[in-house]
């Protein structure tokens, strides 16, 4: 249902839209910049070495991507370096993903909690605060949300200071396929690169296989890494590992760090985090059919 929806409201947005910002999907596709090789991310933060199996898009084209190819509101698509895409794949094909590059600058992650974590107990305790939330949501009249477990358990690489894992959550009482909440940090000196998948379950399996060699096409540069932290002057960040993967608790502002990315396909969408779904951009997913992203 949603999907239909989705691509209805696209249709209506085109139609609305003056003719001269009206683009054909392919028009879009030829535009974008697919580069290989070695790219530099920010202002020296770090490096991507791509493999040969993937591609980088810049911001810009990361934004035609999710915006005009995919139907997200611009303003619901914030601060990004880029995307990584896999190279034999075409981004107007239905079995398309990326995982859109962005840098959180909240502070230094200490991983001292890393080798004592019960990811059963994390898991349940996360399930816990998704119903709590759901609940709200269903008294706002939008669809129940369960996270139904891992997708793939966290795997942490404490040499190298990176770790993955994903969630399997469910929208209402819709049919299988769930939904893919897909998530891969590397973490720097005062910061970490959130690189974030927009997927499908089906592409599940694809990711896990390529996973370590996404990880290691990452690195930050000299001046950034966790271990050049200096206690002294650097911040550090209000949680540790567990909190990272519950979703980046935010002391300060007393909230979950949320990213959510609705995309007009009806099934391709990024929720980052702790599932913390505010009425305005739950709209997005209220009668969700499909379930994925």
């Amino acid at each position: 249902m949603i999907r239909n929806l989705m691509v209805l409201l696209a249709a209506l947005t085109l139609l609305a839209a003056p003719a001269s910002a009206q683009q054909d999907p392919q028009t879009i596709a030829r535009s974008l910049n697919l580069r290989e090789g070695t790219v530099p991310l920010g202002n020296n933060l770090a490096t991507l070495q791509l493999t040969p199996a993937f591609r980088y898009l810049d911001a810009g084209d990361t934004r035609k991507v999710l915006v005009d190819l995919w139907g997200n509101p611009p303003d619901s698509v914030g601060d990004i370096l880029g995307a990584i895409i896999p190279g034999n794949v075409s981004i107007l094909s239905d079995e398309s993903w990326l995982i859109i590059m962005s840098y959180d600058d909240s502070g230094h992650v200490d991983d001292s909690d890393a080798a004592g974590i019960d990811y059963d107990d994390l898991l349940a305790t996360m399930q816990q605060s998704t119903r709590e939330n759901s609940e709200e949501r269903v008294k706002q009249g939008y669809e129940k949300l369960e996270l139904v477990g891992w997708a793939e358990p966290p795997h942490y690489d404490s040499q190298a200071k990176k770790i993955y894992w994903a969630k399997q959550l469910k929208f209402g009482d819709t049919p299988p396929p769930d939904t893919l909440n897909y998530n891969i940090r590397v973490l720097g000196r005062t910061g970490y690169l959130d690189l974030t998948a927009v997927a499908g379950m089906p592409q599940l399996p694809m990711i896990n296989h390529r996973v370590n060699e996404i990880l290691g096409m990452v690195a930050f540069n000299p001046g950034n890494r966790y271990e050049e932290f200096d206690a002294a002057s650097d911040h550090t960040a209000e949680y540790g590992i567990a909190g990272l993967i519950a979703g980046g608790v935010l002391a300060k502002a007393g909230f979950f760090k949320v990213l959510l990315v609705a995309l007009a396909a009806g099934w391709k969408f990024v929720l980052g985090g702790l599932v913390v779904v505010g009425a305005a951009i739950a709209k997005f997913f209220r009668g969700k059919s499909s379930g994925q992203a």
